[in-house]
């Protein structure tokens, strides 16, 4: 089974994307994957707004990456644009942080005049930085996504489903068990 690493481009502690993100990170540790959570808002904000580049955090969220055997990156759109937190860490990672990984890229938002964003702003990017493989991503409506101090992460029905069949393809690209041979506990 594969290392995966799950990366938050959040800047919100309550937010709907890292809520997305953690459902997901579920669904691939109950297929026995690796999942290691990689929050940016958590990374020190000097480092990250380069005022010091050689701080040892970047290092570490950099060392997580060189670790991964696969990468899922969850981000709000903000003006048809993945946020300018992910931006800044994507930045400061070597140009080929993501050669030979596989890569599922997620993004939520309010409207969908954002679907977009991930293709032609995310996309390119994390092809820039060598992914081997990006499978398509998902965007899922901020409204469909309910956080729940006690029942955790809800999506709705549609988009629960297309969410399930963007982690199976990504679970093939890993060589892992589809969500549909998962047990029923694990759905």
């Amino acid at each position: 089974m594969a290392v995966v690493l799950s990366v938050s481009g959040s800047p919100s502690s309550r937010s709907r994307s890292t809520g997305l993100l953690r459902h997901v990170d579920a669904m691939l540790s109950a297929r026995g994957h690796t999942v290691l959570a990689l929050d940016v808002r958590e990374l020190p904000a000097e480092a990250l707004f380069g005022t010091d580049p050689g701080h040892p955090e970047l290092a570490r969220a950099a060392g997580l990456f060189e670790l991964a055997d696969a990468v899922v990156i969850a981000t709000p759109v903000y003006k048809a644009a993945y946020s300018g937190l992910l931006k800044c860490l994507l930045d400061h990672l070597p140009q080929h942080a993501l050669a030979g990984k596989t890569v599922l890229p997620l993004a939520t938002g309010g409207s969908t005049a954002h679907v977009l964003a991930i293709d032609y702003a995310l996309r390119p990017v994390l092809s820039s930085m060598g992914a081997f493989h990006i499978v398509q991503g998902w965007f899922v409506l901020d409204r469909c996504i309910t956080l729940d101090e006690r029942a955790g992460v809800t999506v709705d029905g549609a988009a629960d489903a297309g969410l399930r069949e963007v982690v199976d393809r990504f679970c093939t690209a890993l060589g892992g068990r589809l969500l549909s041979a998962a047990p029923a506990d694990a759905r």
